[in-house]
């Protein structure tokens, strides 16, 4: 295979991912005289944030999810290549890739996170993540699937593992996975399943910090806390899961959790390439200087989760939130055009708009630099800010309607199990 890139007198940027960092990059030089090459594994942009809702059947994926090549139809300077990178050869000024060879005048790397399971092979063999689309999915037929085999179950121990879910993490995804999880339980499964006590279903929500919503304030943290108990979460703090093998959850002072259902949203790690020189790699991501450019490289530049930059505020790099890889993305077009033209440069200075989280039905934390809220309104605020950061009026529309439906009648209509067809074995 091979790349088949057109040949081009203009400078060449390949930007490697099309997250919030990527495809703003691509965005922002996609009307200049230049060569982008836009670089990702799926041929679509996800919108990690509602990936719980996805899980939970409130969404269906194509909702939180759009094409690439919807968002550049119009635009001829911008190839788009569905490929996974292999290696980067820096004194060549190329990476290799699963479809060939591409060179670069200036690279970006911008490949965000993957979740990171702290070397326990177990929990990392036995839980479920939601870093992606398909995973939220595969959690949904994980989750409806447990309902399904519970009505036919008669060992008592055995249909308690169907029912329990346990998550793992007590940021922003564990909590808004554990606050619907709750929801559905009071209002919806109960009419589906009507053979099932759910009085015998424990959602538990572990969390190794004194508190959840850890970098959130402590007033939303403790709102949050209390929200998620009134909805029936069992909330344990300064607790962590040790280990998982399928069936039971270890905690760190021993005790066991019957569960078919681990939830691991406890942690993420920054994919990082082979090719950059190692000791620019902290903690899973790349040092980089107040312009995205990597330690010791020219011309390679690393934006959003997968960067480390050091700040007055942030000595240790950014939170690795979609709000920094967005602003990091669109100032970064901006100086790589100013570069090839020989104007001076900006420095990248994070502007922190706020945090946000939903617990559950009219149940949400908001902190904005300059107020703090909880409650009917905040949930409100949540759902503005998210429904019009989806790309696509067609998903805004069709998530709004979700929401407005899921609303009024205390029912989510996607609850379906869709499982991929085996391949056919061949017979030669």
């Amino acid at each position: 295979m091979q790349p088949n890139i057109p040949v081009s007198n203009h400078k060449r940027i390949v930007i490697i991912g099309a997250g919030f960092a990527g495809l703003n990059i691509a965005e922002g030089l996609s009307d200049k005289n230049l060569q982008v090459v836009l670089i990702d594994k799926n041929n679509y942009h996800q919108f990690p944030p509602l990936f719980y809702q996805v899980a939970t059947a409130g969404l269906e994926p194509s909702s939180i999810s759009f094409p690439l090549r919807k968002v550049f139809q119009r635009i001829t300077n911008v190839h788009i290549r569905i490929a996974t990178v292999q290696n980067i050869n820096t004194p060549a000024n190329e990476i290799i890739t699963d479809i060939g060879i591409i060179k670069y005048d200036f690279l970006v790397i911008a490949t965000g996170t993957d979740t990171n399971f702290f070397g326990n092979k177990d929990i990392e063999k036995h839980a479920i993540p939601m870093k992606s689309v398909s995973e939220a999915l595969f959690l949904r037929n994980k989750i409806l699937t447990n309902f399904e085999n519970a009505l036919s179950c008669s060992n008592e121990e055995e249909r308690q593992g169907l029912l329990n879910i346990v998550v793992a993490g007590g940021g922003p995804t564990g909590v808004e996975i554990s606050g619907t999880l709750a929801d559905m339980k009071r209002t919806v499964l109960p009419k589906d399943f009507p053979e099932l006590n759910f009085s015998e279903m424990n959602i538990y929500l572990m969390e190794g910090s004194p508190k959840v919503l850890g970098s959130m304030s402590e007033q939303s943290a403790t709102k949050g806390k209390e929200y998620l108990e009134k909805l029936g979460v069992k909330v344990r703090l300064n607790t962590r899961v040790k280990d998982y093998d399928g069936q039971y959850v270890t905690l760190d002072n021993d005790e066991k959790i019957r569960t078919n259902t681990l939830v691991w949203a406890s942690g993420v790690k920054g994919n990082v390439l082979e090719g950059i020189n190692p000791s620019v790699i902290i903690k899973g991501r790349f040092k980089v200087d107040n312009y995205n450019k990597i330690d010791g490289y020219s011309n390679i530049y690393a934006v959003g989760d997968v960067a480390a930059m050091s700040a007055e505020k942030f000595p240790n790099g950014h939170p690795q939130l979609a709000q920094v890889a967005l602003q990091q993305g669109k100032l970064l077009a901006k100086n790589i055009q100013a570069l090839i033209n020989g104007k001076e440069l900006k420095p990248f200075k994070y502007k922190d708009l706020g945090s946000m989280a939903t617990i559950g039905r009219n149940l949400a934390v908001v902190d904005l630099p300059f107020i703090k809220f909880q409650g009917f309104f905040a949930w409100l605020t949540w759902m503005f800010v998210h429904l019009f950061s989806i790309l696509g009026v067609k998903n805004k529309l069709f998530t709004f309607l979700n929401w407005v439906w899921n609303y009024f009648t205390y029912d989510q209509y996607l609850r379906l199990i869709i499982k991929p067809k085996n391949p056919p074995t061949s017979n030669q």
